[in-house]
């Protein structure tokens, strides 16, 4: 199953959004989600903290502050 990463701060309500907008891509393109409180990863919050939230396929960002569907579509049409 091909994954996404999500950086977040527990804390912010655009990663909440965010959240609840991917989950229906997910299954639509059977996605696993794994999210990532920032709190405690001092070096992913030194790099991505001010992008909050941020999906990455891997080591890429596909979008962040709020959820480009059409690019996570797009990238995982590429693998497929």
């Amino acid at each position: 199953m091909a994954a996404l990463r999500v950086l977040i701060h527990e804390w912010c309500h655009l990663c909440h959004d965010l959240l609840t907008d991917l989950a229906p891509v997910a299954r639509e393109l059977e996605l696993s989600v794994e999210v990532v409180d920032l709190a405690g990863e001092p070096e992913l919050e030194a790099r991505w903290g001010e992008f909050v939230p941020v999906v990455m396929a891997g080591d890429k960002a596909l979008c962040h502050y709020h959820l480009d569907a059409d690019a996570v579509r797009a990238h995982f049409r590429n693998f497929r």
